[in-house]
């Protein structure tokens, strides 16, 4: 994560997502005084009972204050078919959340909520008051995330200046369907939102310092609308403290 001087944001509104010039092809999305509930789904196409998590998943869409990501992971693929979209990484990062929770053991479907396994779903936790301050702005295809803490600190790591942040980067996509020809859901047609079709974790950082960092991404095609994420994590805990979606 480069450092550079802290970006401070005084008068946070409601998400905006603003479109520049079409010769210039750049957009800009910032976060608000209060962060979305971040949602993610760990979630298989080789796994049964995944697929009414999975509806429930797409029933999220619009909603500003949740931000959804479908998981898909890749230990169920043994079973006889191997899910698309999963990837090691992603199954990595579930073990990981698992270890910090104090956990051996991962399943599917599995709701992580705010940073806590969340059996109670489809009821989410509310959105909460966050002292992070994101923007995302795409131009071309680079995406420049820009992250500051807000200036009175509160809510900071560690409840101080000198805890860190963390962040990882994810690329969705919605409107996907598959038919699926072996494992338990053979015979199934599945559909998909908020797919992560790339996931990129970020090394954590001295909080204090504010910082930036750039992914390279195209806009995808039509049929699979994309928005580039970028999550601000606590970088001890990787409890989400901020999140921004890029529609553009």
């Amino acid at each position: 994560m480069q450092t550079q001087t802290p970006l401070i944001l005084t008068a946070l509104t409601v998400a905006t997502l603003v479109a520049a010039s079409a010769q210039a092809s750049t957009c800009r999305a910032t976060s608000t005084a209060t962060a979305p509930t971040v949602v993610e789904l760990y979630t298989s196409e080789g796994c049964s009972s995944c697929p009414p998590a999975d509806r429930w998943l797409s029933t999220l869409k619009g909603q500003p204050d949740v931000l959804a990501l479908a998981f898909h992971v890749n230990y169920w693929d043994r079973l006889g078919w191997p899910d698309r979209f999963a990837s090691p990484e992603i199954t990595a990062r579930q073990h990981e959340l698992a270890r910090l929770a104090g956990s051996r053991q991962v399943y599917t479907p599995q709701v992580v909520a705010a940073g806590r396994d969340w059996r109670s779903w489809p009821k989410l936790p509310a959105a909460s008051p966050s002292a992070v301050s994101l923007s995302l702005e795409r131009e071309g295809d680079k995406v420049t995330a820009r992250v500051a803490a807000v200036a009175d600190n509160k809510g900071l790591p560690d409840g101080s200046v000198g805890g860190s942040f963390g962040g990882y980067w994810a690329v969705l996509e919605d409107q996907h369907v598959s038919q699926v020809r072996a494992g338990e859901n053979a015979g199934e047609t599945l559909r998909h939102d908020h797919v992560v079709r790339l996931y990129k974790p970020v090394p954590a950082w001295v909080a204090a310092q504010g910082g930036s960092n750039q992914l390279t991404v195209s806009r995808g095609v039509p049929e699979h609308p994309r928005r580039v994420v970028f999550v601000v994590t606590d970088g001890a805990t990787q409890r989400p403290l901020q999140a921004v979606a890029l529609a553009c």
